[in-house]
């Protein structure tokens, strides 16, 4: 792992990791190939998406309005979430049925091979041109990773807030993991009032990796799940509502997670060691 240390930063965050060495948006494709995950600054990250940060903004009101999740093994109250899906096919975006969101215990030691259910995201938000514009931008990467044009994209949408209004909040209570899915991208929004939440990417088939705090809104993480492992540490409060939100999207070729759909189903290059703790 590369030997980073805590650095002191402005007004109320007393110590955190350093932000990410983000991707030019001209080199993803590259980088996504020799390591298998990058980090694209918010412009970029607009450029990548076709759509302003004005446009994109229009979503983050959503993020208020959102049930908690009552599937967390850990009895705590501090996550709130929605879920939908989607796929993508022939350049078109469909939403599909509501459907339970679903993994392998071979991926989520703490809440896999259960369905949970989870209250639908919004139409008002799913309905906005610009929702459509940034799944259809992630599933045409994926295709471009893959090389594969004409791929079929089976895609779940998480929004998360993570409140630690009341105590700690833990982003990925599991721990370090792979989603079972081909790619991830995951959008930090806001950071209101916290400390903590650092990100930790490492390569499943070694040690080296990197720690990094997503700082910027709409600054986004991308990962290609057969190659990467990843988690974020719990928050903090520094102040009276105190909350971290982001998106979470996966894309998986040909098919959603189900009963029967483990490690049998990642692509060719996947690691058996998919799976495990870090300090």
């Amino acid at each position: 792992m590369m030997g980073l240390q805590p650095q002191a930063t402005s007004n109320q965050m007393t110590s955190t990791w350093p932000e990410p060495q983000n991707t030019p948006l001209g080199g993803l494709s590259p980088t996504m190939a020799q390591k298998g995950y990058a980090v694209l600054s918010p412009s970029d990250a607009a450029l990548w998406v076709g759509s302003p940060l004005s446009e994109l903004n229009a979503l983050l009101p959503f993020w208020d309005h959102m049930p908690l999740d009552a599937h967390l093994k850990d009895g705590g109250s501090y996550r709130r979430r929605r879920h939908s899906c989607f796929e993508f096919q022939h350049n078109n975006l469909t939403p599909t049925p509501h459907r339970a969101h679903w993994q392998s215990l071979d991926y989520n030691a703490l809440h896999g091979g259960m369905d949970r259910w989870f209250e639908p995201m919004s139409q008002d938000m799913v309905t906005l041109p610009v929702w459509t514009q940034l799944l259809t931008a992630f599933a045409q990467a994926c295709s471009q990773w893959r090389n594969k044009p004409h791929a079929h994209w089976c895609i779940e949408a998480h929004p998360f807030r993570i409140d630690c209004s009341q105590g700690i909040g833990r982003p990925t209570p599991e721990g370090a993991h792979r989603d079972g899915v081909d790619f991830v991208a995951v959008f930090l929004l806001h950071r209101k009032n916290i400390i903590g939440g650092e990100t930790r990417v490492f390569d499943a088939h070694g040690p080296q990796g990197e720690r990094f705090t997503l700082q910027q809104p709409w600054s986004v993480l991308l990962l290609d799940d057969a190659r990467v492992i990843h988690e974020s540490t719990p928050i903090q409060p520094l102040g009276h509502i105190a909350h971290r939100d982001t998106l979470v999207l996966t894309a998986r070729e040909n098919a959603f997670q189900g009963p029967g759909q483990g490690l049998t189903d990642q692509p060719a290059d996947a690691p058996a060691s998919h799976h495990r703790s870090m300090a």
